[in-house]
């Protein structure tokens, strides 16, 4: 991990419901101004964790850290450092968002009207902020439960499937507004199972499965890790083809009329080009591709 303030830190957090164990031992770091996502297949313990981390449900052991300190002894103070979204944001649907937010704010203790003023800003909700909350889309109230998590300017906001039943547009505005954040310095934690979304805008993950941890770092390192795609153009293509398809190196190869396809190692890419180079073909482009679909399903399968 990079040397950094750690905002988010798990210690050996364990979670048993019944007989059932939702969360092992899971160990998390994470630091100031990191897009973390969280990811895992549906039952993997996302939620359990996001939960034990707002303490909404406490560990069965373990313990956990925020902004360096223990949340089971200063919850209070930690808190209110932090926002979340946890779940279908609720609120009142014949009231405004703005009255919403008030009447959050208020229980809050912040008096501040300019205050939900620069919230709705930020959500782009300015100019729908005094329409009722039935008339909103479901992308719209989603960015007015963001900035719920907003009120009072938190250093930390913790979303649990931030675009979940999103249509494309909804899942755009929410990802700028998520890039716009971090851009403002704030720490973003979030769980997701849309790997495309994750990818866009995290620059650090983790992912989970059946409640134990079994990767974490930034993004694109860990990326280099997995299963690569090559699109190879050469000379020679159905020649290049044949003896590609002899290394036993090389993972997986297929070819159409313009290009051959091969998956290996991202490290043995340079290895790739010199062998086309001795075995004299004009080499006219090497494209990788590494997506996070591909590197997530080596770790966790299809189901």
């Amino acid at each position: 991990m990079q040397n950094g303030e750690v905002v988010i830190a798990t210690c050996n957090l364990h979670k048993v419901f019944k007989k059932t164990i939702a969360v092992a031992n899971l160990n998390l770091e994470v630091q100031r101004e990191d897009v973390f996502g969280f990811l895992g297949p549906n039952g993997a313990g996302k939620s359990t964790t996001i939960r034990m981390l707002l303490d909404l449900v406490h560990p069965t052991r373990g313990e956990v850290f925020l902004f360096g300190q223990s949340l089971k002894k200063h919850r209070h103070a930690i808190l209110q450092r932090l926002g979340a979204l946890v779940e279908k944001p609720d609120f009142y649907p014949y009231l405004s968002g703005r009255t919403n937010l008030k009447i959050l704010a208020d229980m809050m203790g912040i008096v501040k009207e300019s205050h939900i003023d620069e919230v709705l800003q930020l959500v782009k909700l300015t100019k729908r902020a005094d329409d009722k909350v039935k008339t909103y889309s479901h992308g719209m109230r989603q960015r007015l439960g963001i900035a719920q998590a907003l009120l009072g300017n938190p250093e930390l906001i913790i979303l649990d499937e931030p675009t979940i039943g999103l249509d494309p547009q909804g899942m755009k505005e929410v990802r700028n507004l998520l890039i716009e954040l971090s851009q403002r310095g704030i720490t973003i934690f979030l769980s997701s199972h849309l790997l495309h979304e994750v990818e866009q805008i995290c620059t650090h993950m983790a992912i989970i499965d059946k409640g134990k941890l079994i990767v974490q770092g930034k993004v694109d390192e860990l990326l280099r890790q997995g299963p690569t795609i090559v699109r190879i153009q050469v000379d020679r293509l159905q020649e290049a083809c044949q003896l590609l398809a002899q290394q036993t190196w090389i993972k997986k190869l297929e070819m159409d009329s313009s290009e051959i396809k091969v998956q290996l190692s991202y490290s043995e890419i340079p290895r790739l080009n010199r062998w086309l180079v001795e075995q004299q073909f004009q080499v006219y482009r090497l494209t990788p591709q590494t997506t996070l679909e591909d590197y997530y399903l080596s770790l966790v399968g299809e189901g």
